[in-house]
């Protein structure tokens, strides 16, 4: 038995996954293994996939039904007492199943481990940082929700789960679809019952622009996470409380911008005082001057700089 299961969901990424997985096969740990799930790829992905020989990797084909029904299906099939996450055109160092072998060691008791890990933003590497941890540190987060302000201490790429919690609280969210908050409902599940281990060096590469980004037209298309389950949690809890009020605002904005009334569901929910003055500005923008804005931002974007609006 493995110790480490690595799931990869596979669909149209067919530039990148050779890239992803010889990166999982350089791993220093080398006690793992690796699980594809074919999502029903229409590219040439699969083929690229299974032209990488070695005895650890196993694919699976399956319809199309979105990335949590194959992470889900994943794990149904992983032999490994940890389940780590890796999207298809994501990278990761060679120490990083090192680093998440030693969290799960030191912490055994910990519900979620996770590493940092950096952007790459056409090209150039964007350093994260996370609220109160100091560089290269490792141990139990004091509080998830607050140090997951600036940047997401669970980031799937860069997180591994124990089997048993996985068992306990549940798998991914496939009513959340098309990326739209499965993760993020995931961590927050576990975080609230959990304690969280984070080893603050980077080890793993998200690869923002390589990814196929949803349009604000595919907005109307989603269902987000609703972050309601979690009302009775957040009450007694003002980091959770701001950490989902600041995801609401994401998901507010995302659907102003593409003329859907489900924006006002999550405005009803937010206490705007838990928000950067910015994020209240953009709120309250009319989409005529919102939507200019948010095209400069993706062009800046597309020339290697990063801005946000929710720190």
């Amino acid at each position: 038995m493995p110790h480490f299961s690595i799931v990869i969901p596979l669909y149209n990424k067919g530039n990148h996954i050779e890239e992803t997985l010889r990166s999982a096969l350089s791993q220093t740990f080398p006690d793992f293994e690796i699980i594809i799930v074919n999502d029903g790829s229409t590219d040439d992905g699969l083929d690229r996939a299974s032209s990488i020989s070695d005895d650890r990797i196993k694919i699976f084909t399956t319809d199309n039904k979105g990335v949590s029904a194959a992470r889900n299906f994943g794990i149904s099939k992983s032999q490994g007492e940890i389940v780590a996450f890796l999207d298809a055109d994501d990278t990761w160092n060679q120490n990083h199943l090192s680093d998440l072998h030693r969290l799960s060691i030191e912490f055994p008791t910990c519900g979620l481990f996770a590493t940092a890990y950096d952007w790459r933003l056409n090209g150039k590497i964007v350093p994260i940082g996370f609220s109160g941890i100091e560089r290269n540190k490792s141990g139990i987060v004091n509080d998830f929700f607050a140090s997951s302000l600036k940047h997401r201490i669970a980031w799937t790429s860069a997180v591994a789960v124990p089997k048993k919690i996985l068992d306990d609280v549940g798998n991914f969210n496939e009513n959340i679809t098309l990326g739209a908050g499965e993760d993020l409902d995931l961590w927050i599940r576990i975080a609230i019952k959990y304690q969280v281990a984070f080893c603050n060096k980077s080890s793993a590469i998200h690869n923002l622009g390589a990814q196929n980004r949803m349009s604000l037209t595919d907005t109307t298309t989603r269902s987000f996470a609703l972050l309601d389950q979690f009302s009775s949690n957040e009450k007694n809890n003002p980091s959770l409380k701001k950490f989902l009020d600041l995801y609401r605002a994401e998901f507010a904005l995302k659907m102003k911008l593409a003329n859907d009334v489900r924006s006002d569901f999550y405005m009803r929910q937010i206490d705007f005082r838990n928000l950067p003055w910015r994020t209240n500005v953009l709120l309250k923008l009319p989409l005529a001057l919102l939507k200019p804005l948010y095209q400069f931002k993706k062009k800046l974007e597309r020339n290697g700089v990063s801005v946000s609006a929710y720190y």
